[in-house]
């Protein structure tokens, strides 16, 4: 009756022995759940190596991506929100951008810096959703403001990579002053004929959609990237209708015109650069 008694001892490692595995080496892909190395998906440009679906990353991996050899230059890193309205809501707006400084190790949603992109000058303002929903407040308009300014001054062409939740409520009217400071500088760069590129990445929404992330020389956006100004949900709700399957994801806006052309994160990189070389020639 071995079955009923154990003959051979089970597990003998002490708990003392035991190993853990390290923090960050296994991620999961949000669409078919499967399991992803860190150092395999940071090879694939932190695409799903099953399904090609795109993880949504921040502005150190689309620098890594990007530049040669992810040398870069940042620039403006030292600004920060002030809190001109004195906001409370759950806790002090002073406080929410304190804790989030700590989570994410940022000053702000934006990252500016200057690179190469195979071989050729380029300026990017990268945004980052962790950082309070990537939303877009005085300190994201003045660092877009600074690096178009960088771009004129230098005459280097401009990336702009939008993630982001929309406008931040908890600067109110100063944050609504964006939409129409950035889109008065991109009007500059437009007319000094400079190229500006506008990338938009999952998700991008609200008051950035309705700004500066339209308004590219080209505007391109990653697979499957949900972009529009509300979300489906509040839509539904104002309407009264059910809304078209794929509604709101970059190939819905790019069958409708509002977008050039949607490119693969594996080949962002290669494409961009061939239109820089194409639009300089």
């Amino acid at each position: 009756m071995a079955w009923f008694k154990r003959e051979k001892k089970g597990i003998i490692t002490s708990t003392e022995e035991k190993k853990e595995a390290p923090d960050g080496l296994w991620n999961k892909c949000p669409n078919c759940k499967k399991a992803l190395h860190q150092s395999e998906l940071q090879e694939n440009k932190y695409v799903c190596h099953y399904c090609s679906y795109h993880l949504r990353v921040g502005s150190k991996e689309y620098f890594e991506v990007l530049f040669d050899d992810s040398q870069f230059t940042e620039l403006f890193a030292d600004i920060t929100s002030g809190d001109p309205l004195s906001f409370v809501d759950s806790k002090p707006y002073s406080e929410r951008i304190q804790d989030s400084m700590r989570k994410t190790g940022l000053k702000d949603a934006i990252r500016a810096a200057h690179g190469k992109i195979e071989g050729q000058e380029l300026m990017i303002a990268c945004m980052d959703f962790n950082f309070i929903g990537g939303s877009m407040g005085s300190v994201v308009g003045e660092k877009i403001a600074r690096s178009i300014d960088y771009s004129l001054k230098n005459k280097v062409p401009f990336l702009m990579i939008s993630k982001s939740g929309g406008a931040r409520m908890m600067e109110a009217a100063f944050s609504l002053m964006q939409m129409a400071k950035t889109s008065a500088k991109l009007a500059l760069l437009s007319q000094a004929k400079i190229p500006y590129i506008s990338l938009l990445t999952d998700p991008t929404t609200g008051g950035v959609t309705a700004s500066y992330a339209m308004l590219g020389d080209i505007n391109i956006a990653e697979p499957g990237a949900l972009i529009g100004f509300a979300g489906p949900r509040v839509i539904k709700e104002t309407i009264k209708k059910d809304l078209p399957k794929g509604f709101q994801t970059a190939e819905f806006v790019l069958e409708h015109g509002f977008l050039d052309f949607i490119v693969d994160r594996r080949a962002m990189k290669a494409k961009i650069a061939a239109f820089l070389r194409m639009v300089q020639n």
